[in-house]
């Protein structure tokens, strides 16, 4: 009988979306100053999403790319997003066309700015070092000798 290829069974999907979306959802939403740490993640991780009993480990190494890819900004024990971070959109400025100037006619004469004289700065007064104060000597006992 001839034998027969196993037949490879396919992994059923996983019921939560990639771990750098829901990594970038956690930080947004914990909207920490200084950044979010790996505990905090993973906490916001668990109350949110079904996750396999194994997901610590699976979070600890994709913080590992995004940090190394850029997308992920690492401060102290904290993550702050990077390149993830989606960026406001720039409000467009239109210029305005520039105004015909009339040169004869139109020019207003300003009276000259007066400058105004600065006082030097006076080098700082150096003061004199005092002496080191002297040290003590230790005054000589005098030796009593008492009578018998």
């Amino acid at each position: 009988m001839p034998r027969t290829p196993a037949r490879k069974t396919k992994k059923a999907a996983p019921s939560h979306p990639p771990y750098a979306d829901m990594v970038k959802a956690a930080i947004v939403a914990l909207k920490d100053r200084t950044g979010s740490s790996a505990v905090a993640i993973a906490k916001y991780l668990d109350g949110n999403y079904k996750l396999p009993d194994t997901y610590k480990k699976s979070l600890s190494l994709t913080l590992k790319k995004l940090v190394e890819s850029g997308k992920l900004v690492k401060v102290k024990a904290s993550y702050k997003l990077g390149s993830l971070k989606t960026e406001p959109k720039k409000k467009v400025v239109k210029k305005k066309p520039a105004a015909k100037k009339k040169t004869t006619a139109a020019k207003k004469k300003t009276a000259p700015k007066k400058k105004v004289a600065k006082k030097p700065k006076k080098p700082a007064a150096k003061k004199p070092k005092k002496a080191a104060p002297k040290k003590k000597t230790a005054a000589k006992k005098k030796i009593v000798k008492r009578k018998k």
